[in-house]
């Protein structure tokens, strides 16, 4: 018999309700020994779907008003009997309940408890599942559709899609294969390769969506980079929205990497203001300058920031120089200000160019749409389900070499004997990206990263 857990499942600080979860076999049971309701029914009396207010109590002392509320099982989040104690929330009074709670009969669930359960006992999918902190943790309308469509179950559509394709098919060679006297019709190697092409585009689609989905849910290492004085700190604070760079008219103010995390529109950005590039004598300055060229070369993102108020200098050139192989969009700022910039000599050498003036605040939606252009969230439609975690795509991976070696072993005439065999590995990873065939180890991994509550 599984141990009865509770646990907050409400945010760790102050706020309007704090909900203490409990659930197994004997949740109803433990909320019995600290809540009583009003009308004196107790909680073993209720539905499910229904709720009581009441009080909690501890050792014959009451704590705090509350509201219980009763899921029977199997129609519950864990397919078990739930209880849900709605208390006034704080840190002390949510405490002082799930104290109560434990002394009574549960134990402290551990971090993902309550959606290991659900899945153990098929109330959702392991990749419906993962899916669950992704939503908690979004950031913006696009990672949060991403996650949604995860839990309705559209990425385990698509995966099945390919799974059934390549089940079908290792069912037709292994029944021509073992009953050859029967009138099982001959494999058609054309139509196995057809079959096989489908099943890797659509295996490709999903590990092409897997980068962009993360830097949607995790944010975009971006760095702002650009000679003295073009305005780097004031488009640092533009994005962060508060003066997070020192702004003045003296170059060289920012000697060290500035960072913060912000949203640009629905793309979370994580900002690093870097020291002006220049050429100096200046030892604190010259390692600054130094450690702004290590950020280019690792970033996700470069802003590349130039002044249209003065000539393209040595400087902005070194600037472009080192921008060759980096993902770039060219920032033209202090557009408010007469021009003097040679923007053509910028736009024949840097694919993506937005202007814009900082200190107006204008060009943001521009500078939002082609950093979105150039990170791929502009053509990725989020709803369709997206591989969102390491897991998810290592198995998409390894069915995706199981099909390029089923094709090639095809192509050079191996038996189709041996083809069955590679073609049934590629189902296994897909299976256990699905979690219907998943080691222990594997499912105590991916609920282990979860929060305790949860």
């Amino acid at each position: 018999m599984e141990k009865t857990i509770a646990a907050i499942s409400t945010a760790n600080g102050i706020g309007g309700i704090g909900v203490i979860r409990i659930s197994g076999e004997k949740a109803v049971e433990t909320a019995d020994k600290v809540f009583r309701s009003i009308s004196g029914k107790l909680i073993s009396e209720l539905k499910g779907y229904t709720a009581a207010y009441g009080k909690i109590f501890d050792n014959g002392e009451a704590i705090d008003e509350a509201v219980a509320l009763v899921f029977r099982a199997p129609h519950s989040y864990t397919g078990e009997d739930v209880v849900e104690l709605s208390c006034h929330g704080g840190l002390y009074v949510t405490k002082r309940v799930l104290r109560a709670v434990l002394k009574n009969g549960a134990v402290p669930a551990e971090a993902g408890e309550f959606t290991k359960r659900a899945f153990l006992n098929g109330k959702t999918g392991l990749t419906e599942a993962e899916a669950v902190m992704d939503i908690i943790s979004a950031r913006g309308s696009q990672s949060a559709r991403a996650a949604l469509s995860c839990m309705e179950g559209r990425l385990r559509q698509r995966i099945n899609t390919v799974r059934d394709k390549l089940i079908n098919t290792a069912a037709h060679l292994s029944a021509w294969a073992d009953y050859p006297e029967d009138d099982i019709p001959e494999v058609d190697t054309d139509n196995l390769k057809d079959t096989l092409g489908i099943c890797r585009k659509e295996l490709q689609s999903l590990l092409d969506s897997y980068d962009t989905g993360k830097l949607m849910r995790e944010g975009v290492d971006t760095v702002i980079a650009g000679r003295p004085n073009v305005g780097k700190s004031t488009i640092m604070n533009l994005l962060s929205g508060c003066e997070r760079s020192i702004v003045t008219n003296i170059p060289g103010t920012t000697r060290d990497v500035i960072e913060e995390t912000v949203m640009l529109g629905e793309i979370p950005l994580r900002l690093s203001d870097t020291a002006g590039i220049h050429s100096t004598d200046d030892p604190v300055e010259k390692l600054g300058v130094e450690r702004a060229r290590d950020r280019i070369k690792k970033a996700g993102l470069v802003l590349a920031v130039f002044d249209s108020s003065r000539p393209l200098s040595d400087d902005d050139k070194e600037l472009i120089s080192l921008l060759t192989d980096a993902p770039a969009l060219a920032v033209i700022n202090k557009t408010d200000l007469p021009q003097e910039l040679d923007t053509e000599y910028i736009r024949t050498r840097l694919s993506h160019c937005v202007f814009i003036s900082a200190l107006a605040g204008d060009g943001t939606d521009e500078l939002e749409k082609q950093v979105s252009e150039i990170i791929g969230t502009s053509a990725l439609d989020a709803s369709q389900g997206i591989l969102a975690t390491e897991r998810q795509r290592s198995c998409a991976e390894g069915a995706m070499k199981c099909i390029d070696e089923a094709e090639q072993a095809l192509s050079i005439g191996i038996t189709l004997d041996a083809v069955t065999v590679i073609i049934e590995e590629a189902i296994d990873r897909l299976l256990e990206l699905t979690g219907e065939r998943v080691t222990e180890a594997v499912v105590n991994n991916v609920f282990s990263h979860f929060c305790v509550g949860k």
